[in-house]
């Protein structure tokens, strides 16, 4: 009996038949063909090529967001700042308008960190050249202090927008920003957040908050000397202190304060004037 109930289903399976007066259907199964598998390197090659756009757009979109929203309002905190937080140094940052700032630390900055601050429009390529060779210079002498070639605007662009650092990744976006800052800032704005963002001290930022811990006073009433004196621990602020400071800092400050009467003569921060 179970021989001719298998025959009957297998012959349904081609065609309906009667078996013990019902019709019965059995549809045949078909097998499926093995799925294709892709080659998992063309999928991943497109997945890099989305992720690299993307991070195309985003830094031609952000960068001139940020600079727009920053040309009319002060930097609420910058990455340094975060960082330096976490460090526990603590965070001292008072903005105050160019204005209210003596222009004798306008000048001490000009003198010490970018004598062509208001003929270039971003990058001095004569100082950039004029570092590389003495970089080179030290180089061969076995020296590792290099000097640095980057403008007041470039330095702007790092403290208000980036990290610390000098990576490849880093100096791009810092020439992007710059190119961006001096097109919609222009020279008396740049100055004014060079100003306020530099680091001046464990925790100390900008020039009201320096001006406060170092000779109790406000911003507008720093002396020629004093804003020589803060210059000066520009380039290692953790490390040097603008009073009770070592043999270096002082003959750099007095060298600082020799230069400023250059810059006020010979017109070199005239940019900065309303």
């Amino acid at each position: 009996m179970w021989a001719r109930q298998a025959r009957l289903i297998w012959l349904a399976s081609r065609r309906k038949v009667k078996a013990r007066g019902v019709f019965v259907t059995v549809t045949a199964v078909k097998s499926r063909a093995a799925p294709t598998v892709r080659p998992v390197r063309g999928g991943l090659v497109r997945f890099l090529g989305r992720v690299i756009a993307t991070l195309v757009i985003i830094a031609l979109v952000v960068p001139p967001l940020g600079a727009l929203l920053y040309r009319f309002a002060p930097p609420p905190i910058t990455i340094l700042m975060v960082e330096r937080l976490f460090q526990g140094q603590g965070m001292d940052y008072r903005w105050r308008p160019l204005s209210e700032i003596s222009p004798a630390l306008a000048q001490a900055a000009v003198a010490a960190e970018d004598q062509r601050f208001c003929q270039h429009h971003g990058f001095d390529i004569r100082a950039m050249e004029k570092a590389m060779r003495q970089n080179e210079r030290t180089a061969e002498r076995g020296g590792s202090k290099l000097r640095g070639g980057s403008t007041i605007s470039q330095q702007t662009a790092k403290n208000a927008f980036l990290w610390p650092g000098r990576s490849y990744v880093r100096k791009g976006l810092e020439a992007w920003y710059t190119v961006l800052i001096e097109a919609i800032w222009g020279k008396r704005r740049i100055m004014e957040v060079y100003l306020n963002v530099a680091e001046l001290g464990p925790g100390v930022y900008g020039a009201e908050a320096a001006a406060h811990r170092y000779f109790h006073e406000d911003a507008d009433e720093l002396t020629p000397s004093q804003a020589a004196r803060l210059v000066a621990i520009l380039p290692s602020p953790l490390k040097w202190k603008p009073v009770a400071s070592g043999a270096y800092v002082a003959r750099r400050s007095r060298h600082i304060g020799g230069a400023m009467g250059a810059v006020r003569e010979d017109g070199l921060a005239s940019c900065l004037r309303r």
